[in-house]
């Protein structure tokens, strides 16, 4: 089977040093990405680790698509044990690092302990430099990467950032690459950041010979013939048609449809789009570069979880103040998703639906953590109570856009998704939007479920954009990776499985499997999700299994 080539870096914090190891038993059985960061996590993070302590580890990593030509592969993964959520996370970023980053020879780079004074960590395929940069505190992505650019020759594409969100441990901090792409959900632009790392670069160029099979080709030649609407709105080219037909969740979830999803939506989003934008390698370009000529704002996006989440969520319906949301918060590095729906819920709390400027205010107010800041920077779930809101989080993770009161299976992927709500943990969604799965109701839907699990765990370790689906078929990806459809699957299921098993440790258990909402026989489905999977009844990966 194809997989990464390269070694393993890990870079202690705490002593200023760099060692280096192979991992090919690793890579073996996991590929790269997220499979092979998962297994690393799991065997040598402490199950006890507190997220933000020096004993958790952050893995960057790449897979072997990385070395292809091929489109959809301008991506890399992060691992860590998530301050927001408690459990392991894995979440994945686009831009242009995945090239500088196999250049320096590695496959995964694992950071541990922490700095006594502010980092930026150098990376080159002939060693690690620690740079003390005190004179970075409290910089947003952008100013710090004009630094880098300035004093040392690296870009935007070499850079791995937390903004001042990740220095102030914001639960739901991002980390940054390419300015305005997102290794999102999970809060793990926390973890770095308390360990004292501002920025990590990456250059080189000794990447791993690794033979990618031609019909790499055949997906490029298509990604770059193709004329989908993606291309030209990204993910928001779907909001008025989720809006019509499904739910857009509005005003903190109370609502299923926005009156003004027009005004936000794909069409809006494309008249205000100036440029094309795309991912290292990719002819399909479905990023949107935005700008506002009134204002002179530009920004990247939003895409569609951002206009749920700060405009329908929060009842705002003005897409130049949804873009302002979105600019701000890639320059302090936080998840748009988490932050908007955080901020909605105090919306919901104040009676203030609708106040952009107060959106805005409470964006700035969380990255430093000043004011009513402090206590949203903890997100839903630790500050519903004291807000007197319902708590729109499950394992601690906001809830995205994707309505699982009204497609039934992908609120079961909700509860069983080892992340909480993501809505990228499995591939459901698409079949239920589609039609080829009945929105309503959970017969079935289990055994489905599974395999979609499986199938978006694999992607994340080949690694292979999620939006790829039209192009990168299983077939294809039979013929890429040199291996039965069965067995990519199965690299899916381990990584799934030990994602469960290191959860189960922390204390994870069929209790964790919940909804703020009831759907039809959920018991019923969660007791087969379980036996398809080989689990205990109670939510539990039999020791047996790993």
């Amino acid at each position: 089977m194809l997989r990464a080539k390269g070694t393993l870096l890990t870079v202690d914090l705490s002593e200023r040093e760099a060692r280096t190891e192979a991992i090919d038993d690793v890579l073996d059985s996991f590929v790269g990405g997220r499979g092979a960061a998962t297994k690393l996590a799991h065997d040598r993070i402490p199950f006890d680790a507190d997220p933000l302590g020096p004993e958790n580890r952050l893995y960057l990593s790449s897979g072997p698509l990385q070395q292809s030509r091929m489109s959809f592969t301008g991506r890399m993964n992060a691992t860590s044990v998530s301050p927001l959520t408690g459990g392991i996370r894995s979440t994945n970023a686009g831009g242009y690092l995945s090239r500088n980053f196999v250049e320096t020879g590695h496959s995964v780079v694992e950071f541990v302990g922490e700095s006594d004074e502010l980092l930026a960590v150098h990376v080159t395929d002939e060693g690690v430099e620690f740079e003390a940069v005190p004179d970075l505190e409290g910089a947003t992505v952008s100013a710090t990467t004009d630094r880098l650019r300035d004093e040392r020759g690296l870009d935007a594409e070499n850079l791995v950032t937390v903004g001042p969100a990740g220095e102030n441990e914001v639960r739901f901090a991002c980390l940054m690459t390419s300015d305005t792409r997102a290794f999102g959900r999970g809060g793990l632009g926390a973890v770095l950041g308390a360990k004292g790392v501002k920025t990590v670069s990456f250059a080189g160029d000794s990447a791993p010979a690794v033979e990618v099979p031609d019909v790499q080709m055949e997906v490029h030649r298509e990604a770059a013939q193709s004329d989908d609407l993606m291309k030209r709105q990204g993910t928001t080219g779907g909001t008025e048609f989720i809006n019509d037909e499904f739910s857009l969740p509005t005003r903190y979830f109370t609502e299923f449809t926005f009156e003004h999803a027009d005004k936000i939506g794909g069409d809006a989003v494309e008249g205000k789009k100036y440029k094309r934008g795309t991912c290292s390698q990719c002819a399909y370009g479905c990023k949107l570069p935005t700008r506002d000529e009134e204002t002179g704002l530009e920004t990247e996006g939003p895409e569609f979880e951002t206009v749920m989440a700060f405009g329908s969520c929060a009842g705002v319906g003005d897409i130049v103040d949804v873009m302002k949301s979105n600019d701000l918060c890639d320059e302090f590095g936080l998840d748009t998703i988490s932050c908007g729906v955080t901020v909605s819920a105090y919306l919901k709390a104040e009676d203030e639906f609708g106040n952009a400027e107060l959106v805005h205010d409470l964006v700035r107010k969380i990255a430093v953590r000043e004011g009513v800041g402090d206590l949203l920077a903890e997100g839903v779930d630790r500050a519903h109570d004291e807000l007197g809101v319902e708590n729109w989080s499950s394992k601690g993770l906001e809830f995205a856009a994707h309505d699982g009161r009204v497609i039934h299976g992908q609120g079961l992927s909700y509860a069983t998704s080892n992340s909480g709500a993501d809505h990228m943990y499995s591939e459901i969604l698409g079949d239920e939007y589609s039609g080829e799965l009945d929105p309503e109701g959970l017969e079935g839907k289990p055994a489905h479920l599974v395999e979609s699990e499986n199938a978006a765990a694999f992607k994340d370790s080949g690694i292979v954009c999620a939006f790829s689906s039209d192009y990168v078929t299983p077939e294809r990806l039979e013929a890429l990776f040199d291996a039965d459809h069965e067995d990519l699957l199965a690299v899916g299921a381990r990584t799934v499985e030990l994602e469960r098993h290191f959860n189960n440790q922390r204390g994870f258990d069929r209790s964790d499997d919940t909804l703020p909402y009831d759907l039809p026989d959920f018991e019923d489905a969660l007791s087969k999700y379980y036996q398809v999977r080989g689990w205990n009844d109670d939510g539990t990966v039999p020791e047996s299994r790993i």
